[in-house]
């Protein structure tokens, strides 16, 4: 396997560095302060739409999609670069149009929409025209095993009809959601693997309703949020279920495997802007006549920070380089390896950084009070760490189950 980045990737990477430096830092203090400032705190500050269009007349615009016509043509291990840049801001992905869920909505149209379904939702979507939200965790059951799900699709002649309560449906509270995509059982009869549908839902749809939006330790996460949404007898027609009744799960199965390795590309990001701003400021302060660097083990701990980051990176790649080559499927245990290491990774670095900025860390002044939620958050966003272990576990058990049992036979 060859890291070496593709002249085309190294060029992108590049682009989006500087853009991020020149065009975005510069102005997210002001977008944060506004959106905690403004009457309506889900209403999006002008500044996203004026440096969008900065970005897309840049052609830095749907990097994630491997898509030439549609989005850069990158590969997952090109694009990883790109997104570990974009995790160095809070407000990066969304400039560039590679915002979660949306990213992770626009795969699923791509790879299993109708045309039809693409026309309506993916285009405007890929357009920055309208954003869109995710709908699969479930708040009265462990929603990290799908055969718990109660929220049903079924199917009703000429229609579905939808009913259930889903919550932390990321992306529902941003003024411009225009669509959700909603998983619920059409047979409860049929094998795990063929119960659930993945439904298309307007979010004007009779019968949709946003109940309330949740905080990630005080943080709302506004303009797009994580909201608790009821369905109640929610009436579509049949072809808005992607790709047919009974595929949810193998349509989950290729959405979360690009979805979990973006986050922790991003990862990556937010834990290198943690260890820079850490490193200054033990630089910088000094305490007891001596700069903080030299003080309580501080040393140890930015060396352990470097090493742990420089570690995630390789396996970020890795894991991209084999869903590169085999696909969601030939890269599962990868997956869930990078997924249960890369935010544990990422929220230690961040709360290193935070202690060495004392108060200030815990304060709005800087990113890292959000950060240090938004990485805590990330352990059980897409799965639990658990379950992501219990992947491993089982793939290394396996491995070695079958190598005794050749012994045995041989």
């Amino acid at each position: 396997m060859d890291f070496t980045p593709s002249p085309k990737a190294r060029d992108h990477t590049r682009r989006v560095a500087a853009f991020v430096r020149a065009e975005i830092q510069p102005r997210e203090a002001d977008y944060h302060r506004e959106l905690r400032t403004q009457p309506d705190r889900w209403a999006v500050p002008p500044v996203v739409e004026e440096l969008k269009a900065k970005a897309r007349a840049a052609g830095l615009w749907n990097l994630f999609l491997p898509d030439e016509e549609l989005g850069a043509g990158l590969t997952a291990l090109e694009y990883a670069p790109l997104a570990e840049e974009m995790g160095r801001s809070l407000l990066a992905p969304e400039v560039f149009n590679c915002n979660a869920p949306d990213t992770g909505n626009a795969e699923v149209l791509y790879h299993y929409g109708s045309p039809e379904q693409r026309k309506q939702w993916l285009e405007p979507l890929l357009a920055g025209d309208i954003r869109s939200a995710f709908c699969m965790t479930e708040p009265e059951v462990a929603s990290s095993d799908a055969t718990n799900m109660a929220a049903t699709a079924r199917i009703e002649g000429d229609t579905v009809v939808l009913n259930g309560r889903k919550w932390w449906s990321t992306g529902i509270g941003h003024p411009r959601c225009r669509f959700l995509i909603f998983m619920g059982v059409t047979d409860p009869d049929a094998d795990r693997h063929h119960r659930h549908s993945m439904v298309l839902v307007p979010t004007d749809t009779p019968g949709v309703r946003i109940e309330r939006m949740l905080s990630v330790f005080g943080y709302q996460d506004e303009p797009y949020g994580h909201g608790e949404v009821s369905f109640t007898d929610v009436r579509l027609p049949l072809d808005a279920i992607i790709a047919g009744p009974g595929r949810g799960f193998e349509i989950a199965q290729g959405r979360l495997g690009p979805g979990r390795i973006h986050h922790c590309m991003r990862m990556i990001g937010l834990a290198e802007h943690a260890l820079e701003l850490a490193c200054r400021r033990s630089l910088d302060r000094t305490a007891f006549g001596r700069p903080l660097a030299n003080l309580g083990g501080n040393r140890e701990r930015i060396a352990r920070a470097r090493i742990r980051v420089d570690q995630a990176r390789l396996h970020v790649l890795h894991t991209a380089w084999l869903l590169d080559q085999h696909g969601p499927l030939g890269a599962y245990e990868a997956l869930s390896q990078v997924k249960a290491a890369v935010p544990e990774m990422a929220y230690e670095v961040v709360d290193m950084a935070v202690q060495l900025h004392g108060g200030a860390g815990l304060s709005d002044d800087l990113p890292l009070a959000a950060a240090l939620a938004g990485a805590r958050a990330l352990r059980l966003a897409d799965g639990p760490d658990e379950v992501h272990l219990g992947v491993v576990a089982r793939a290394e058990l396996r491995r070695h189950r079958d190598a005794a049992r050749e012994e045995e036979l041989s």
